[in-house]
């Protein structure tokens, strides 16, 4: 598994904001928040698409620490993703991959991502996607780059919601508000 540091949001994934338009306001984080990226290596360049994105949304929502992984495959994801979250060290985990034509193996994936994460109560995301038909040619390779660009985007926005409603359920749970 490889790993990097990502403390700086990546250019050229999200669309600039147009002079007209502020960019959109994020409420801060009362802890800080710390996030894995674990990203399959099979058709890299589309799967980068997503990680990308993903990177400049968060640090727009002021997450700026997080750990890109690569694995081999989709296949591989899972496990790596239970041995992240059982170090407690993240406060969330996202999966990104590319499944072809292989509904077993994109839903063994899902289900172990949704195992990974009841068990552990560490948040996992899933941008690992089953196209039903998926090609090798540049206008395929082009619409899934896209794709996966809007999907890292809209994952981002899932993490950044959830880890502030979990933020504020755990304080309510703390102070005997819920329990």
């Amino acid at each position: 598994m490889n790993q990097t540091s990502q403390e700086t949001a990546q250019s050229g994934a999200a669309e600039p904001d147009g002079p007209d338009r502020p960019p959109p306001a994020h409420p801060p984080f009362v802890k800080p928040q710390r996030v894995a990226f674990v990203q399959s290596a099979w058709h890299r360049d589309v799967i980068e698409q997503c990680r990308i994105a993903f990177l400049a949304e968060m640090q727009a929502r002021h997450i700026s620490h997080i750990d890109v992984f690569e694995v081999p495959g989709s296949f591989e994801i899972p496990l790596h993703v239970q041995i992240l979250a059982k170090t407690r060290r993240y406060t969330a985990i996202v999966a990104a991959g590319l499944v072809v034509d292989d509904e077993y193996v994109a839903d063994t994936v899902i289900r172990a991502l949704m195992d990974v994460q009841l068990r552990t109560e560490v948040p996992v995301f899933s941008a690992v996607l089953t196209p039903q038909q998926f090609h090798e040619s540049a206008a395929h390779q082009d619409f899934f780059r896209k794709h996966f660009a809007i999907k890292g985007v809209e994952v981002a926005q899932a993490c950044a919601e959830t880890l502030h409603s979990l933020e504020g359920l755990r304080g309510q749970v703390a102070a005997g508000i819920v329990g």
